[in-house]
Order: C-alpha cells, then sequence, then structure tokens
C-alpha cells in the first residue's frame, strides 16, 4: 500500500514539548485533505513490581481531566534519549526506585487521529529504592496495590488511563500479571 505524502505545513503553535499544526495530506486513496497535527516527542512508561504480585502506581493529579487518577510512572522522552533510558528516569524521579531489570512490554499509539505520541511500554523488576524528584508540574502520591486490586480498580473504571490499561494488558497476554 502507499503511503500519504505530505504536501505542506502550517505551525500553528510551538510550545516547549508539543507542536501543533495544519498539515495538507496527499491521502493513499487520492484525496486530498487538512489534517490537525500535534506533535509529540514521545514518551515511556512503566509498571514497577515490587513483587511478581505487588506494584507501585501513581496517583496523580491531572489538569486535563480536572481529577486524581492512578496511573502507572510515565514521562516525555528527552532529545537523543532511548525509550529504556526515559523509562529508568521516570522510575527514579517518580516513584524513587532504580529498576535492576527492565523489560519491554510493546509500545503504543496514544490517539493517532491526530498525534504522533509513541509510548513505549516497560515492566521494572528488581526495585531498589532512591531518591524522588518530581518537577514542579507533579503532584504525586504512591500506592502499592496488588495485581488483583489492579484490575479491581480497572473493573470498576478506576484506573482508566490509558497507557496504564495497555501496559497491564500487554503483562496478560505475556501470562505475567494473571
Amino acid at each position: 500500500m502507499k503511503a500519504a505524502q505530505l504536501l505542506d505545513r502550517r505551525l500553528l503553535h510551538q510550545g516547549t514539548d508539543l507542536r501543533i499544526s495544519i498539515d495538507r495530506v496527499h491521502l493513499p486513496n487520492g484525496n486530498q485533505i487538512e489534517l490537525e497535527m500535534i506533535h509529540h516527542p514521545g514518551a515511556s512508561a512503566v509498571v514497577p513490581f515490587v513483587t511478581p504480585d505487588q506494584i507501585l502506581l501513581v496517583r496523580q493529579y491531572r489538569w486535563a481531566t480536572s481529577s486524581w487518577i492512578y496511573e502507572i510512572p510515565a514521562g516525555k522522552l528527552r532529545p537523543r534519549e532511548s525509550p529504556e533510558a526515559c523509562a529508568r528516569r521516570e522510575l527514579r524521579e517518580e516513584v524513587g526506585q532504580e529498576a535492576g531489570r527492565l523489560e519491554r512490554l510493546n509500545s503504543i499509539w496514544t490517539v493517532p487521529g491526530f498525534s504522533n505520541e509513541r509510548i513505549h511500554l516497560f515492566s521494572a523488576w528488581d526495585l531498589t529504592p532512591v531518591s524522588q524528584s518530581h518537577q514542579d508540574d507533579e503532584c504525586i502520591h504512591l500506592v502499592q496495590f496488588s495485581l488483583e486490586e489492579v484490575f479491581d480498580l480497572i473493573r470498576k473504571g478506576d484506573l482508566c488511563d490509558g497507557k496504564s490499561l495497555c501496559a497491564f494488558l500487554h503483562l496478560l497476554l505475556q501470562k505475567r500479571a494473571i
């Protein structure tokens, strides 16, 4: 199948981490359309395992949702930073843990209809405590749950963060968390 072709890009906003543009595109079906795009540097997210049955979640205030939500630790890739290095950094900063072993789960496109954000998913094992260093925009509380409790949170709709749900799905598929 043919790929789409970018004909023109009009930059609407250049922020610290995000760019917003209007892209004029020639699609594989022959149509030419304008698409609103959010350009994102990518991110990594990690499920920290304290034991094979106990994990750490962050309960974080998110302005976009106007609420506190449960999620796995995650953060944006820095320039030239590998997804694994980003996952290790976020684990240290948000959770105060160093991973002895990091396993890649998969990667996901978060909202491919209007953004190129890709999040790389990992699980972290053999944790060792280190000091945390939250950023100014992070209001975070750590909470330890059993996997059964996590799946109850998901069933009840109390854990509804997309990247976290995808990470737990991949763990289930790998028969790590059944």
